[in-house]
């Protein structure tokens, strides 16, 4: 297997993972208060999930 013959320098390292970002966060709105939520997550602002409360909200 080949091994390199010189270590590479932090920079060039980095140039190579200059495309290595994080998506952003997908986001629903809500049925029941239509603030933004997480898709298949309980609503942080009114604790509902699927039509049913699970969270108490606070």
């Amino acid at each position: 297997m080949a091994l390199p013959k010189k270590r590479q320098s932090k920079a060039r390292g980095r140039k190579r993972r200059t495309h290595y970002k994080s998506s952003s966060v997908a986001t629903t709105n809500c049925p029941q208060c239509s603030q933004t939520k997480m898709p298949h997550r309980a609503c942080p602002n009114c604790g509902y999930y699927r039509g049913r409360p699970v969270v108490s909200a606070s």
